[in-house]
Parts: structure tokens; sequence; C-alpha cells
């Protein structure tokens, strides 16, 4: 398992990074980082940031 940021500004630039460079999805970065998908999105929904498949980032 990857540690991530904790804090959910940092968490963001880390996932959309992530995301961005290295993977063509949230499945896929979660299953390669072993990160629980769901625990993901809430942590960043609980800052107003929601995961879009068609962009593959949370805008």
């Amino acid at each position: 398992m990857t540690t991530i940021p904790k804090d959910p500004v940092m968490l963001l630039s880390y996932v959309n990074t992530q995301l961005r460079d290295f993977y063509p999805s949230l499945e896929a970065l979660c299953d390669e980082k072993g990160l629980d998908q769901e625990e993901l999105k809430k942590k960043l929904e609980a800052v107003d940031y929601h995961y879009s498949p068609e962009r593959n980032q949370f805008v």
C-alpha cells in the first residue's frame, strides 16, 4: 500500500498528478497503489471534488 497525503488539498494534487501522468483511470490508480477507491472518493468529496471519468481527474 502506498502512503498518500492526508491533507485533502495535497491529496487532490497528488491524485490528479498521478492520474494525468501515469494512470488511465481512477480504478487503475487504486489497483496499482493498493488504495480503497471509495475511501479516496469520500475524502475528496469532503472538500467538494468529484471524480470525472471523462477528464480522468477530480474536478
